[in-house]
């Protein structure tokens, strides 16, 4: 049974993984046996999150190479960075996001709009079409997107965000489709709450951590490493007939 979860011998694009929900996926995917790519936009950051799960696992499974999603090239380089240090890519997570506003959807910027629609669905759309056509051409892969409960509901404060997720979806949906004939898989997760700095807006928010709390079946937020189990699911032998879904973790919040 174990080998259902065995990821040794595949190599791993995650975005936005020097911290976070992305961290956690690196690490527990590493902890499988994968090789990882620790990319973010700072150098330094990356390489910090590298060395940290090199020695919780102790081998040398992870890299650091940053890059910035908002750029093709950059992604492109990302990619032909990976393929020089492992030589090939079958897992693709796309965790990095963006957010740069807080507040109903009559207030927010173009230039804010635009960046949360290019960095949450455009350069995910660019990633994993970088990624793809080796994972096709040998008939398996894995193609992971992090969107967030809030792509099922509306909300006063992060409706852009909330598009961008639900967008998420679709694309894994349609992708799924597409690749499906060459088995390679497309889903999303869809987490709830979870405490990473990346939300904090949110959690640090006494109204709004009360409210999410006590809506969630379980009665609290989420932690980053409560998602990552999910995403070697979906990226090992386990997920193997798993595709164009999203699977929501959220501690019950969509339940009640």
């Amino acid at each position: 049974m174990a080998n259902l979860f065995d990821l040794a011998g595949k190599t791993a694009i995650i975005t936005g993984s020097s911290r976070g929900i992305g961290k956690a996926i690196a690490h527990r995917m590493a902890e499988h046996g994968a090789n990882v790519v620790v990319s973010s936009r700072k150098a330094d950051a990356c390489e910090a999150a590298a060395a940290e799960i090199n020695e919780l696992v102790g081998r040398k499974a992870a890299v650091a190479i940053a890059a910035n999603i908002a750029s093709k090239d950059a992604l492109q380089t990302l990619v032909d960075e990976t393929n020089r240090a492992f030589g090939r890519i079958d897992i693709c997570v796309c965790n990095a996001a963006s957010n740069p506003y807080f507040g109903p959807m009559g207030g927010i910027s173009d230039d804010q709009f635009m960046k949360i629609l290019q960095n949450n669905i455009v350069s995910n759309h660019w990633l994993i079409n970088m990624c793809a056509p080796q994972m096709r051409a040998r008939k398996d892969g894995a193609v992971i997107i992090i969107s967030s409960i809030g792509g099922l509901k509306g909300s006063p404060v992060i409706g852009a965000y909330d598009i961008s997720k639900a967008a998420d979806m679709q694309l894994a949906r349609n992708l799924a489709v597409e690749f499906g004939p060459d088995n390679v898989r497309v889903n999303t997760i869809a987490p709830g709450l979870v405490q990473t700095d990346f939300a904090r807006a949110l959690w640090e928010n006494p109204a709004i951590l009360k409210a999410s709390s006590e809506r969630a079946a379980l009665k609290r937020i989420g932690q980053p490493d409560e998602i990552a189990g999910m995403a070697v699911l979906l990226a090992s032998k386990a997920g193997a007939f798993l595709t164009g879904q999203t699977l929501i973790i959220d501690g019950g919040v969509m339940a009640s």
